[in-house]
Protein backbone atom coordinates (compact mmCIF):
# COMPACT_ATOMS: atom_id res chain seq x y z
CA UNK A 1 0.00 0.00 0.00
CA UNK A 2 2.83 2.40 0.88
CA UNK A 3 4.52 1.68 -2.46
CA UNK A 4 1.28 2.45 -4.31
CA UNK A 5 0.89 5.75 -2.45
CA UNK A 6 4.54 6.65 -3.13
CA UNK A 7 4.14 5.88 -6.83
CA UNK A 8 0.98 7.96 -7.02
CA UNK A 9 2.73 10.88 -5.32
CA UNK A 10 5.66 10.63 -7.73
CA UNK A 11 3.32 10.56 -10.73
CA UNK A 12 1.34 13.53 -9.46
CA UNK A 13 4.63 15.31 -8.80
CA UNK A 14 5.74 14.76 -12.40
CA UNK A 15 2.44 15.98 -13.83
CA UNK A 16 2.41 18.90 -11.40
CA UNK A 17 5.95 19.83 -12.48
CA UNK A 18 4.89 20.02 -16.14
CA UNK A 19 1.80 22.10 -15.35
CA UNK A 20 3.78 24.42 -13.05
CA UNK A 21 6.42 24.95 -15.75
CA UNK A 22 3.70 25.83 -18.25
CA UNK A 23 2.07 28.32 -15.87
CA UNK A 24 5.42 29.97 -15.05
CA UNK A 25 6.31 30.33 -18.73
CA UNK A 26 2.89 31.83 -19.51
CA UNK A 27 3.29 34.34 -16.67
CA UNK A 28 6.76 35.30 -17.87
CA UNK A 29 5.51 35.69 -21.44
CA UNK A 30 2.65 37.90 -20.30
CA UNK A 31 5.08 40.04 -18.31
CA UNK A 32 7.37 40.34 -21.35
CA UNK A 33 10.28 38.67 -19.56
CA UNK A 34 10.98 36.07 -22.29
CA UNK A 35 12.98 37.30 -25.27
CA UNK A 36 12.43 36.17 -28.84
CA UNK A 37 15.30 33.67 -28.69
CA UNK A 38 13.87 31.85 -25.67
CA UNK A 39 10.35 32.09 -27.08
CA UNK A 40 11.54 30.30 -30.19
CA UNK A 41 12.91 27.46 -28.05
CA UNK A 42 9.61 26.68 -26.30
CA UNK A 43 8.21 24.40 -29.02
CA UNK A 44 11.53 22.51 -29.53
CA UNK A 45 11.69 22.01 -25.75
CA UNK A 46 8.27 20.36 -25.86
CA UNK A 47 9.33 18.23 -28.85
CA UNK A 48 12.52 16.98 -27.20
CA UNK A 49 10.84 16.39 -23.84
CA UNK A 50 8.13 14.34 -25.57
CA UNK A 51 10.79 12.35 -27.43
CA UNK A 52 12.55 11.69 -24.11
CA UNK A 53 9.29 10.36 -22.63
CA UNK A 54 8.80 8.21 -25.72
CA UNK A 55 12.28 6.69 -25.72
CA UNK A 56 12.24 6.15 -21.95
CA UNK A 57 9.26 3.84 -22.48
CA UNK A 58 11.44 1.56 -24.62
CA UNK A 59 14.82 1.93 -22.96
CA UNK A 60 13.87 2.49 -19.33
CA UNK A 61 10.60 0.62 -18.90
CA UNK A 62 10.82 -2.10 -21.56
CA UNK A 63 14.59 -2.43 -21.18
CA UNK A 64 15.46 -2.55 -24.89
CA UNK A 65 18.11 -0.35 -26.50
CA UNK A 66 16.69 1.52 -29.50
CA UNK A 67 18.80 3.91 -31.59
CA UNK A 68 16.25 4.61 -34.32
CA UNK A 69 13.78 6.90 -32.58
CA UNK A 70 14.69 9.82 -34.80
CA UNK A 71 13.32 7.68 -37.65
CA UNK A 72 9.87 7.50 -36.03
CA UNK A 73 10.01 11.24 -35.46
CA UNK A 74 10.91 11.71 -39.14
CA UNK A 75 8.00 9.52 -40.29
CA UNK A 76 5.54 11.45 -38.12
CA UNK A 77 6.93 14.80 -39.25
CA UNK A 78 6.68 14.07 -42.98
CA UNK A 79 3.31 12.31 -42.74
CA UNK A 80 1.72 15.18 -40.82
CA UNK A 81 3.29 17.87 -43.01
CA UNK A 82 2.13 16.02 -46.14
CA UNK A 83 -1.41 15.81 -44.74
CA UNK A 84 -1.47 19.52 -43.90
CA UNK A 85 -0.24 20.48 -47.37
CA UNK A 86 -2.87 18.32 -49.08
CA UNK A 87 -5.86 19.60 -47.05
CA UNK A 88 -4.59 23.13 -46.38
CA UNK A 89 -7.21 24.86 -48.51
CA UNK A 90 -10.16 22.71 -47.45
CA UNK A 91 -9.95 22.70 -43.63
CA UNK A 92 -9.72 25.20 -40.78
CA UNK A 93 -6.47 25.68 -38.89
CA UNK A 94 -7.36 23.90 -35.63
CA UNK A 95 -9.04 20.76 -37.05
CA UNK A 96 -6.31 20.45 -39.70
CA UNK A 97 -3.51 20.64 -37.13
CA UNK A 98 -5.28 18.25 -34.77
CA UNK A 99 -5.76 15.70 -37.54
CA UNK A 100 -2.16 16.24 -38.70
CA UNK A 101 -0.89 15.31 -35.23
CA UNK A 102 -3.10 12.22 -35.19
CA UNK A 103 -1.94 11.26 -38.70
CA UNK A 104 1.72 11.68 -37.71
CA UNK A 105 1.23 9.51 -34.62
CA UNK A 106 -0.77 6.86 -36.50
CA UNK A 107 1.69 6.52 -39.38
CA UNK A 108 4.66 6.34 -37.00
CA UNK A 109 2.75 3.74 -34.97
CA UNK A 110 2.20 1.61 -38.07
CA UNK A 111 5.91 1.79 -38.88
CA UNK A 112 6.73 0.97 -35.27
CA UNK A 113 4.50 -2.10 -35.40
CA UNK A 114 5.92 -3.30 -38.72
CA UNK A 115 9.52 -2.70 -37.64
CA UNK A 116 8.85 -4.29 -34.26
CA UNK A 117 7.74 -7.62 -35.76
CA UNK A 118 11.26 -8.67 -36.83
CA UNK A 119 13.29 -6.31 -34.63
CA UNK A 120 11.91 -7.26 -31.21
CA UNK A 121 13.02 -10.85 -31.72
CA UNK A 122 16.53 -9.47 -31.22
CA UNK A 123 18.02 -8.01 -28.07
CA UNK A 124 20.98 -6.04 -26.83
CA UNK A 125 23.48 -4.77 -29.40
CA UNK A 126 21.68 -6.50 -32.29
CA UNK A 127 18.46 -4.59 -31.58
CA UNK A 128 20.36 -1.30 -31.31
CA UNK A 129 22.09 -1.85 -34.68
CA UNK A 130 18.87 -2.80 -36.49
CA UNK A 131 16.91 0.18 -35.12
CA UNK A 132 19.81 2.46 -36.01
CA UNK A 133 19.71 1.11 -39.57
CA UNK A 134 15.95 1.68 -39.70
CA UNK A 135 16.40 5.34 -38.78
CA UNK A 136 18.96 5.82 -41.54
CA UNK A 137 16.75 4.02 -44.10
CA UNK A 138 13.80 6.29 -43.32
CA UNK A 139 15.92 9.43 -43.60
CA UNK A 140 17.40 8.39 -46.93
CA UNK A 141 14.05 7.22 -48.29
CA UNK A 142 12.58 10.68 -47.67
CA UNK A 143 15.44 12.21 -49.64
CA UNK A 144 14.55 10.28 -52.81
CA UNK A 145 10.77 10.59 -52.57
CA UNK A 146 8.96 12.98 -54.93
CA UNK A 147 5.24 13.67 -54.58
CA UNK A 148 3.24 16.16 -56.62
CA UNK A 149 -0.40 17.06 -57.10
CA UNK A 150 -2.40 18.37 -60.05
CA UNK A 151 -5.92 18.09 -61.43
CA UNK A 152 -5.40 14.38 -62.09
CA UNK A 153 -4.53 13.67 -58.44
CA UNK A 154 -1.35 12.71 -56.59
CA UNK A 155 1.80 11.54 -58.40
CA UNK A 156 4.66 9.62 -56.77
CA UNK A 157 8.23 8.94 -57.90
CA UNK A 158 11.58 7.93 -56.44
CA UNK A 159 13.54 9.04 -59.52
CA UNK A 160 13.26 12.81 -59.95
CA UNK A 161 10.70 15.61 -60.08
CA UNK A 162 10.46 15.54 -63.89
CA UNK A 163 9.23 11.94 -63.87
CA UNK A 164 6.04 13.06 -62.08
CA UNK A 165 4.78 14.60 -65.37
CA UNK A 166 2.74 17.24 -63.54
CA UNK A 167 0.33 19.48 -65.44
CA UNK A 168 0.85 23.23 -65.60
CA UNK A 169 -1.26 23.75 -62.50
CA UNK A 170 0.64 21.05 -60.63
CA UNK A 171 2.25 21.57 -57.22
CA UNK A 172 5.24 19.81 -55.67
CA UNK A 173 4.53 18.60 -52.16
CA UNK A 174 7.60 16.47 -51.37
CA UNK A 175 10.58 17.47 -53.46
CA UNK A 176 13.22 14.83 -52.73
CA UNK A 177 16.22 16.22 -50.83
CA UNK A 178 14.52 19.63 -50.68
CA UNK A 179 11.78 18.10 -48.56
CA UNK A 180 8.50 19.89 -47.88
CA UNK A 181 8.28 23.67 -47.94
CA UNK A 182 5.41 25.90 -46.93
CA UNK A 183 3.98 23.68 -44.18
CA UNK A 184 1.39 25.69 -42.19
CA UNK A 185 3.04 27.24 -39.17
CA UNK A 186 0.50 25.87 -36.69
CA UNK A 187 2.74 24.75 -33.81
CA UNK A 188 2.73 26.74 -30.58
CA UNK A 189 3.75 26.29 -26.97
CA UNK A 190 0.23 25.51 -25.74
CA UNK A 191 -0.17 22.60 -28.15
CA UNK A 192 3.36 21.40 -27.35
CA UNK A 193 2.55 21.47 -23.64
CA UNK A 194 -0.65 19.46 -24.22
CA UNK A 195 1.17 16.82 -26.28
CA UNK A 196 3.86 16.49 -23.60
CA UNK A 197 1.29 16.35 -20.80
CA UNK A 198 -0.89 13.74 -22.52
CA UNK A 199 2.15 11.62 -23.45
CA UNK A 200 3.42 11.74 -19.87
CA UNK A 201 0.03 10.83 -18.39
CA UNK A 202 -0.35 7.92 -20.82
CA UNK A 203 3.13 6.54 -20.09
CA UNK A 204 2.78 6.94 -16.32
CA UNK A 205 -0.63 5.25 -16.31
CA UNK A 206 0.72 2.44 -18.49
CA UNK A 207 3.72 1.97 -16.21
CA UNK A 208 1.53 1.56 -13.13
CA UNK A 209 -1.06 -0.66 -14.79
CA UNK A 210 -1.13 -4.43 -15.08
CA UNK A 211 0.35 -4.12 -18.56
CA UNK A 212 3.16 -1.91 -17.27
CA UNK A 213 4.05 -4.37 -14.52
CA UNK A 214 4.18 -7.14 -17.11
CA UNK A 215 6.46 -5.02 -19.31
CA UNK A 216 8.81 -4.34 -16.39
CA UNK A 217 8.77 -8.03 -15.47
CA UNK A 218 9.98 -8.78 -19.01
CA UNK A 219 12.70 -6.15 -18.58
CA UNK A 220 13.89 -7.58 -15.26
CA UNK A 221 13.81 -11.26 -16.23
CA UNK A 222 12.46 -12.31 -19.59
CA UNK A 223 12.69 -16.04 -18.90
CA UNK A 224 10.94 -15.79 -15.54
CA UNK A 225 8.17 -13.62 -17.02
CA UNK A 226 7.58 -16.12 -19.82
CA UNK A 227 7.55 -19.04 -17.40
CA UNK A 228 4.55 -17.58 -15.52
CA UNK A 229 2.55 -17.02 -18.69
CA UNK A 230 3.36 -13.40 -19.60
CA UNK A 231 2.99 -13.00 -23.42
CA UNK A 232 6.37 -11.44 -24.04
CA UNK A 233 5.97 -10.56 -27.72
CA UNK A 234 2.56 -8.97 -27.17
CA UNK A 235 3.73 -6.61 -24.43
CA UNK A 236 6.98 -5.73 -26.15
CA UNK A 237 5.07 -4.86 -29.32
CA UNK A 238 2.59 -2.76 -27.33
CA UNK A 239 5.34 -0.72 -25.65
CA UNK A 240 7.36 -0.30 -28.85
CA UNK A 241 4.33 0.75 -30.90
CA UNK A 242 3.09 3.22 -28.29
CA UNK A 243 6.57 4.71 -28.11
CA UNK A 244 6.56 5.15 -31.90
CA UNK A 245 3.13 6.83 -31.77
CA UNK A 246 4.35 9.37 -29.22
CA UNK A 247 7.49 10.02 -31.30
CA UNK A 248 5.29 10.55 -34.37
CA UNK A 249 3.18 13.12 -32.52
CA UNK A 250 6.36 14.93 -31.48
CA UNK A 251 7.48 14.86 -35.12
CA UNK A 252 4.15 16.39 -36.20
CA UNK A 253 4.66 19.26 -33.76
CA UNK A 254 8.24 19.65 -34.99
CA UNK A 255 7.30 19.80 -38.67
CA UNK A 256 4.66 22.50 -38.11
CA UNK A 257 7.26 24.69 -36.42
CA UNK A 258 9.49 24.88 -39.53
CA UNK A 259 9.15 26.71 -42.81
CA UNK A 260 11.06 23.92 -44.57
CA UNK A 261 11.14 20.26 -43.54
CA UNK A 262 14.24 18.45 -44.83
CA UNK A 263 15.45 14.99 -43.79
CA UNK A 264 19.00 16.04 -42.95
CA UNK A 265 21.37 14.09 -40.65
CA UNK A 266 21.32 17.03 -38.21
CA UNK A 267 17.55 16.74 -37.78
CA UNK A 268 16.80 13.04 -38.14
CA UNK A 269 20.16 11.28 -38.20
CA UNK A 270 21.62 8.82 -35.69
CA UNK A 271 23.19 11.71 -33.74
CA UNK A 272 19.69 12.89 -32.92
CA UNK A 273 18.70 9.40 -31.76
CA UNK A 274 21.79 9.29 -29.54
CA UNK A 275 20.88 12.72 -28.13
CA UNK A 276 17.48 11.35 -27.12
CA UNK A 277 19.23 8.40 -25.50
CA UNK A 278 21.46 10.81 -23.56
CA UNK A 279 18.30 12.49 -22.20
CA UNK A 280 17.05 9.15 -20.91
CA UNK A 281 20.36 8.00 -19.44
CA UNK A 282 21.20 11.32 -17.81
CA UNK A 283 17.72 11.63 -16.31
CA UNK A 284 17.94 8.14 -14.85
CA UNK A 285 16.87 5.12 -16.89
CA UNK A 286 13.23 4.39 -16.18
CA UNK A 287 12.50 7.86 -14.71
CA UNK A 288 10.00 9.79 -16.82
CA UNK A 289 10.45 12.92 -14.74
CA UNK A 290 14.24 12.68 -15.00
CA UNK A 291 14.09 12.27 -18.78
CA UNK A 292 11.96 15.41 -19.11
CA UNK A 293 14.25 17.47 -16.87
CA UNK A 294 17.39 16.24 -18.65
CA UNK A 295 15.94 17.05 -22.08
CA UNK A 296 15.11 20.60 -21.00
CA UNK A 297 18.51 21.22 -19.39
CA UNK A 298 20.52 19.81 -22.28
CA UNK A 299 18.45 21.72 -24.85
CA UNK A 300 18.80 25.03 -23.03
CA UNK A 301 22.51 24.68 -22.14
CA UNK A 302 23.95 25.33 -25.63
CA UNK A 303 21.80 28.46 -25.94
CA UNK A 304 22.66 29.71 -22.47
CA UNK A 305 26.37 29.17 -23.20
CA UNK A 306 26.23 30.81 -26.63
CA UNK A 307 28.07 33.89 -25.31
CA UNK A 308 31.16 31.69 -24.82
CA UNK A 309 31.53 31.30 -28.60
CA UNK A 310 34.16 28.66 -29.47
CA UNK A 311 34.26 27.29 -25.90
CA UNK A 312 30.51 26.71 -25.76
CA UNK A 313 30.49 23.02 -26.66
CA UNK A 314 33.58 22.34 -24.52
CA UNK A 315 31.83 23.73 -21.43
CA UNK A 316 28.65 21.88 -22.46
CA UNK A 317 30.56 18.58 -22.59
CA UNK A 318 32.20 19.17 -19.20
CA UNK A 319 28.85 20.01 -17.60
CA UNK A 320 27.36 16.87 -19.17
CA UNK A 321 30.13 14.69 -17.70
CA UNK A 322 29.79 16.29 -14.26
CA UNK A 323 26.01 15.86 -14.29
CA UNK A 324 26.39 12.20 -15.27
CA UNK A 325 28.90 11.52 -12.48
CA UNK A 326 26.73 13.24 -9.88
CA UNK A 327 23.56 11.57 -11.07
CA UNK A 328 24.99 8.04 -10.97
CA UNK A 329 27.15 8.34 -7.87
CA UNK A 330 25.50 6.35 -5.02
CA UNK A 331 26.34 8.93 -2.34
CA UNK A 332 25.07 11.91 -4.33
CA UNK A 333 21.91 10.04 -5.28
CA UNK A 334 21.28 9.18 -1.63
CA UNK A 335 21.80 12.83 -0.66
CA UNK A 336 19.41 14.03 -3.38
CA UNK A 337 16.82 11.46 -2.35
CA UNK A 338 17.15 12.52 1.30
CA UNK A 339 16.79 16.23 0.55
CA UNK A 340 13.93 16.05 -1.92
CA UNK A 341 11.17 18.48 -0.81
CA UNK A 342 8.64 15.72 -0.17
CA UNK A 343 11.07 13.67 1.91
CA UNK A 344 12.22 16.69 3.92
CA UNK A 345 8.62 17.62 4.78
CA UNK A 346 7.84 14.01 5.65
CA UNK A 347 10.94 13.73 7.89
CA UNK A 348 10.03 16.92 9.75
CA UNK A 349 6.47 15.69 10.24
CA UNK A 350 7.70 12.35 11.59
CA UNK A 351 10.16 14.09 13.91
CA UNK A 352 7.42 16.37 15.18
CA UNK A 353 5.09 13.43 15.83
CA UNK A 354 7.88 11.54 17.57
CA UNK A 355 8.52 14.59 19.81
CA UNK A 356 4.86 14.80 20.73
CA UNK A 357 4.78 11.13 21.63
CA UNK A 358 7.90 11.58 23.75
CA UNK A 359 6.26 14.35 25.72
Amino acid sequence: MNNIKKTSRNNMGTIGMIIAAFVIVQILKTAGMINSQMDGLLVPLCVYATMAVSLNLVVGILGELSLGHAGFMCVGAFASAFFSKVVEQSMGTFPRFLLAILVGGAVAGVFGFLIGIPVLRLKGDYLAIVTLAFGEIIKNLMNVLYVGRDAAGLHFSIKDAASLNLMEDGEMIINGPLGITGTPFDANFVVGFLILLISTVVVLNLTNSRTGRAIMAIRDNRIAAGSVGVPITKYKMAAFTLSAVIAGCAGALYSHNLSSLIATPARFGYNMSILFLVFVVLGGIGSTRGAIIASIILTLLPEVLRFMADYRMLIYSIILIVMMIINWNPKSRAWIQKHRPGNVIRSRREASEAGKEGR
